[in-house]
């Protein structure tokens, strides 16, 4: 039979889902039907895509690796029949947080001039590759290691951010040490601080899991922590119960331009080219 976008939902709905019950349920079909739905996606690709042997259903190895993939094609043919983007083809560019910093208005502003035809979206991803692989972006700011097409455009070096009214936000710098006594504020999925940053012997002893930057910034000016980020989040989310202090000894981070390759979208390379003559200018 022929595998169409029915199936690859269908699969994607059972692994979000975590189970065939809950997908049905979602999806408003039985779950038998669904069975069938997802057994002839298996035949056709020749391949397990979900372990039914345990109590908790879960991906195979190529049924992760299918994923990513099947989320990308629907995200692809959702967007392209989206009734409010039938005029233009807007190039969409992901970030997990901060953007490009104080290069950032830069950036949108040079592409408009330069690209009047082609919108550009900005487009905020709480996920580490600001949803590149998943097809929810064209291309995507990714700080730090890469897989996949990519190309660095810039590096940021480290920043503390500790409350505004604590004992440390009048320090001209700080050090990673001087965090360590302290309770750490880690984005758990987007961010780049992990406590591998620390020299084993001082690595802190508490740690308060965020899940967006909205949270890490309200933590720390709670008093409930305090963190470690990039200038970027300086320039772009100024707020006045946090200080941002630099960190003397922490290494800098490489921001990445990621794409897919082929490119989803014909202005990717554009893009990139453009994003690192605005990094390498003096003035952002």
């Amino acid at each position: 039979m022929t595998v169409d976008l029915r199936h690859l939902r269908a699969f994607l709905a059972i692994a979000d889902a975590g189970s065939i019950t809950a997908a049905a349920a979602r999806l408003h079909v039985t779950q038998p039907a669904l069975s069938r739905t997802l057994r002839q996606l298996e035949d056709h690709l020749k391949a397990r895509l979900v372990d039914r042997s345990t109590h908790h259903l879960r991906l195979t190895p190529a049924g992760s690796a299918f994923r990513d993939r099947a989320a990308g094609a629907v995200a692809a043919v959702d967007d392209v029949l989206d009734p409010t983007r039938a005029a233009t083809w807007p190039l969409r560019l992901g970030h997990a947080w901060s953007a490009l910093g104080a290069h950032t208005t830069t950036l949108l502003r040079g592409w408009q001039r330069a690209h009047p035809g082609t919108p550009l979206d900005l487009l905020r991803v709480d996920e580490r590759d600001a949803g590149l692989a998943r097809g929810a972006v064209d291309v995507a700011i990714v700080r730090g290691p890469v897989d996949g097409p990519a190309q660095p455009i810039l590096r940021e070096p480290r920043v503390a951010a500790v409350p505004a009214d604590g004992p440390l936000a009048g320090r001209a710098e700080l050090f990673l040490a001087d965090l360590a006594d302290l309770p750490i504020a880690v984005n758990s999925r987007s961010g780049t601080t992990t406590l591998d940053l620390w020299p084993r012997e001082r690595i802190p002893a508490a740690v308060v899991e965020v899940a967006n930057t909205d949270d890490w910034l309200a933590t720390i000016a709670a008093g409930r922590a305090v963190g470690v980020t990039t200038t970027a989040t300086a320039a772009i989310h100024p707020y006045p119960a946090v200080a941002f202090v630099p960190l003397a000894d922490a290494p800098e981070v490489t921001v990445h331009l990621a794409w897919r390759e082929p490119p989803s979208h014909p202005a990717v390379a554009d893009l990139v080219t453009l994003a690192r003559e605005v990094c390498a200018s003096p003035r952002a």
